[in-house]
């Protein structure tokens, strides 16, 4: 347990009102739809101290904290859930207080690891924030484990016999159009590397999947990989597939993603976009024109 030393300004005590807490995340992986729990940690060891709020930020995209491994610091990144866990409550003088944090993860939610194993490029963390008399700050962050559903590990798993291994993923701070979306809007996309022997043009040497995942199941979009292009409009065709959570286990995906990736090969390496250009006359009578 590592606390961090929270101190107030000049006019509310400086140096000698300070408070300290931490954040208390259990080491294992959580999969999105699935129950985050932990406790925040505060004490006050010089005077009371009277806390306004506590709140609680899920970050992606984080950066590792200078000279430290394994750890991460959230000044980057960005959030996919942002939550209350306490509101007005006083912490005596050298006294300990530890409130549960308990939020539920959104479907959308980004993973780190899959079966066990962390995904290259992916670095998610979470923090409290502090409010009180004269404080306000953030704890150091905990690193945070999100393992891949079923459903996600049934696909990855089939494309993985079909010859394509999953070596990193690449979370975006853009949602995949013409989606229905919660609240988050960012995607992952993974990385698939073509390892089989066969070679041809039927063979896309590297794929792209995004699953779009709510609690039924998830909209799978396969295309011919470009990571690096960030805008979903300049990226190869996608096609979209939909797989339910309880055909985990049940249907032969290995079959499907065959097809799937069939499919994929014969679509153009040029990007497509097939959006309305559409100009809004604020003249009389309103019209809506499409160019």
């Amino acid at each position: 347990m590592v606390f961090k030393r929270l101190l107030g300004s000049k006019g509310s005590g400086g140096t000698g009102n300070p408070l300290e807490i931490d954040t208390v995340i259990p080491d294992e992986a959580l999969r999105p739809g699935g129950l985050l729990r932990g406790e925040i940690v505060l004490r006050a060891p010089d005077r009371d101290v009277v806390v306004r709020t506590v709140n609680v930020k899920l970050v992606a995209n984080t950066s590792p904290a200078v000279g430290k491994q394994d750890v991460v610091d959230t000044e980057s990144g960005d959030t996919f859930a942002h939550f209350p866990v306490t509101s007005s409550f006083t912490v005596s003088k050298g006294q300990e207080r530890r409130v549960p944090l308990r939020f539920r993860l959104r479907w959308e939610s980004p993973v780190s690891e899959v079966r066990g194993e962390q995904l290259d490029g992916v670095r998610l963390g979470v923090y409290a924030f502090v409010e009180a008399g004269g404080i306000s700050g953030r704890t150091d962050s905990d690193p945070l484990r999100i393992g891949a559903t079923p459903l996600h590990e049934a696909v990855l798993d089939a494309f993985a016999a079909a010859g394509y291994s999953c070596r990193s993923a690449k979370i975006d701070d853009e949602c995949i159009p013409r989606t229905e979306r919660q609240i988050l809007y960012m995607r992952q996309s993974f990385r698939l590397v073509d390892t089989s022997a066969v070679t041809g043009p039927d063979r896309p040497q590297q794929l792209e999947v995004n699953f779009h995942t709510n609690a039924v199941g998830s909209e799978i979009y396969v295309r011919k990989a470009a990571l690096h292009q960030k805008d979903w409009w300049m990226k190869p065709p996608v096609l979209r597939y939909v797989a339910a959570h309880h055909e985990a286990g049940h249907v032969d995906f290995e079959a499907r993603v065959r097809q799937w990736i069939d499919e994929v090969a014969v679509l153009p390496e040029k990007a497509v976009d097939d959006r309305e250009r559409v100009e809004y006359d604020l003249g009389s009578p309103r019209v809506w024109i499409d160019t």
